[in-house]
């Protein structure tokens, strides 16, 4: 299992209400998807960042054909 920190924290009840609603989930688990999404979001910022540097190694053709 995961190492696991419990933490206490202070949150306006209104946007913890909505973030609930949001993910239909109870508390715990909607603190742990939004800290996952902070997570993606980061490394989909690092990707984009990437955007135009780097050259594929095989061309849209070649990757189509392998698929045959």
């Amino acid at each position: 299992m995961l190492d696991t920190r419990k933490v206490t924290v202070h949150l306006p009840q209104e946007l913890l209400d909505t973030a609930m609603e949001e993910t239909g989930k109870g508390v715990t688990e909607t603190i742990r998807e939004g800290l996952k999404r902070l997570a993606h979001e980061r490394a989909y910022k690092g990707l984009l960042a990437l955007q135009g540097k780097v050259k594929p190694k095989y061309s849209l053709e070649t990757l189509r054909y392998d698929r045959e």
